[in-house]
């Protein structure tokens, strides 16, 4: 005796309906800026992401119309479509929030306090990871690395910097955001919608009034890497960790690499353990199982 398919529990369900079109003045408008942005490339096809970001400036995520009129205009599967825009986590592929906040949960930043920031922000805001307040004002999210590591613990509001936060100034962040009050990064241009940030990473111009000369920095720290690589500034102090401590290097000294008895870090020139090292025992050395 032979059983049907719905009778095993097995639903083998309809095939998606063909997404629906922009209304006509929508693709107008759309097709008109679609054609700048196609003219920056040699290549259509290489027009894509921005035209991603296009599409997700209009209803706030991409959708599957969104992904039709990119497929249209470029003659590209929508398979190839989709392909691009789950790939990248810069698409939305539900709806979002007017502002986009994220909190960095990479090392440096959870252990200065993003952890903490992110798990109070849910309980505030009583949303999970990704999630969007009844409002429509937030989506929070968790995210790897905001490359601000010197102002960490950092928090990103449609990816501008709010840096050196606490769990009391998150808070009050999301709160200013949701009663709409004016809210302004720590650096970097003022705070826009999702949409209009959208539009921005499009590649059409911030036309705001003093946007574009709003700038920001990397920290200290960071720009003394950059002047060390360069060249412009005296070699740092090189610390002799078995003869007592920190050695200041003459001023005229050419940069080099380090000579034996310069020891940079660990990663330079291991130091002795306990395994490996006799004389300086810090703990049990003995083999597993002895």
């Amino acid at each position: 005796m032979t059983t049907s398919s719905s009778e095993r529990g097995v639903s083998l369900g309809m095939p998606e309906l063909p997404a629906p079109a922009y209304p006509d003045d929508v693709r107008a408008r759309l097709e008109a800026d679609a054609r700048e942005i196609i003219a920056r490339y040699p290549d259509s096809r290489s027009a894509l992401l921005p035209l991603l970001h296009l599409v997700q400036s209009e209803e706030g995520h991409v959708t599957r119309t969104g992904m039709q009129f990119c497929a249209d205009v470029l003659k590209l599967t929508t398979a190839e479509v989709t392909a691009v825009a789950t790939f990248y986590t810069m698409y939305r592929r539900r709806p979002s929030g007017d502002y986009q906040v994220g909190v960095c949960t990479n090392t440096l930043c959870a252990v200065m306090g993003g952890d903490a920031i992110f798990e109070e922000l849910q309980e505030h805001l009583g949303i999970g990871n990704g999630e969007t307040t009844d409002d429509g004002k937030i989506t929070l999210e968790h995210i790897e690395c905001n490359a601000a590591c010197d102002f960490a613990p950092v928090v990103m509001v449609n990816w501008e910097f709010f840096d050196n936060q606490t769990v009391q100034s998150a808070k009050r962040l999301v709160d200013d955001l949701r009663i709409g009050h004016t809210v302004s990064p720590t650096r970097g241009a003022p705070l826009c919608t999702f949409k209009e940030t959208a539009r921005i990473l499009a590649g059409f111009p911030d036309e705001r009034e003093g946007a574009v000369e709003a700038s920001g920095s990397a920290g200290p720290a960071s720009l003394v890497g950059l002047r060390l690589a360069r060249g412009e500034t005296a070699p740092a102090r090189v610390v002799h960790p078995r003869d007592g401590g920190p050695h200041e290097e003459p001023q005229d000294r050419a940069v080099h690499g380090p000579s034996p008895a310069e020891h940079q870090s660990s990663h330079d020139a291991p130091q002795d353990t306990s395994a490996s090292d006799p004389a300086h025992p810090a703990g049990p050395t003995a083999e597993e199982g002895e």
